[in-house]
């Protein structure tokens, strides 16, 4: 059961939830997971680097975090940035309570909806789209996530996005560049890279 895509509907798998601490920019978090969600064990290297970039700068305005999983992008930057508005989304029920659950336990308000990509965002756009894409998907998903940011972002907002080098960094580079019409690189480290880029 375990084996189970993390990014469908995993309501009908039983429970196991567990907690973990993670420690960032000088603060501990503790956040509760459960079975069939992403990195169920704690936060991962990845999502972890991509706050490091994230967070270099300060974060105001509206922020998406894409795929939230069990909330960990969008309740460390509402945390560390209480001024700005975060909405978390996932195609996971159980994923979506959970990031519901550690908002709360860190004491932030977050938007946390059930939605596959965009498809419960509307017309809403933001300032800052957070992703850690679900490559197990397959490309035409992550690629979806991709374009559909970009069309919700506000001009001049940014999308942040990890992609392994080994899981297509180079091929998701050059969407993203044929894209926004730019792609920085804003942190490579341990076979991840951190894409950012700007509408204009």
């Amino acid at each position: 059961m375990e084996d189970r895509h993390y990014f469908t509907d995993n309501s009908d798998l039983p429970a196991d939830r567990r907690e973990h601490s993670f420690f960032f920019s000088n603060q501990v978090f503790t956040f509760t997971t459960d079975l069939g969600v992403f990195s169920k064990s704690g936060v991962d290297q990845g999502t972890e680097l991509l706050l490091n970039a994230v967070c270099r700068n300060p974060v105001s305005g509206s922020v998406l975090d894409l795929g939230c999983g069990y909330g960990t992008v969008g309740v460390v930057v509402k945390t560390l940035f209480p001024e700005c508005a975060v909405t978390c989304v996932d195609i996971n029920p159980r994923a979506v309570e959970l990031a519901q659950l550690n908002a709360q336990r860190a004491h932030v308000e977050v938007d946390a909806l059930v939605s596959d990509g965009f498809s419960a965002i509307g017309d809403r756009s933001f300032d800052l789209v957070i992703t850690n894409p679900p490559i197990r998907a397959g490309k035409m998903i992550v690629y979806t996530f991709f374009e559909d940011a970009y069309m919700h972002l506000h001009e001049g907002g940014r999308l942040y996005a990890v992609v392994r080098r080994k899981q297509g960094a180079d091929s998701a580079q050059k969407k993203l560049s044929s894209l926004f019409g730019n792609c920085e690189i804003a942190l490579s480290k341990k076979g991840y890279r951190i894409f950012c880029c700007v509408k204009h």
